[in-house]
């Protein structure tokens, strides 16, 4: 499962693909969800433009965004609160 909910959060596995046209969440794979970021992967800007994205697609703000693991790396867990916007996707991406 490419998400797992605890408590009031939900953590997600994320294949990020830096150097993109457009951020965009393009696709759901068996254990992770692939992220364009438009931002290269040097010093930390990919990380950063992710964190930038999620924040405005989810509505919450940066700060309650945390990396679990992969910092340095395309494969990425990261938690964010469980909130409305965070459930369509689960909701969409799950049919």
């Amino acid at each position: 499962m490419w998400y797992e909910i605890k408590d009031d959060c939900v953590i997600i596995n994320i294949k990020a693909i830096p150097n993109s046209s457009k951020n965009i969440i393009a696709e759901v794979l068996d254990n992770q969800i692939k992220v364009k970021i438009k931002a290269p992967a040097v010093e930390g800007a990919a990380n950063k433009e992710l964190v930038k994205f999620f924040s405005k697609e989810f509505k919450v703000s940066k700060s309650d965004i945390e990396f679990i693991g992969g910092i340095t790396s395309k494969r990425k867990r990261i938690k964010l609160p469980l909130n409305e916007k965070v459930r369509e996707l689960i909701k969409i991406k799950t049919l």
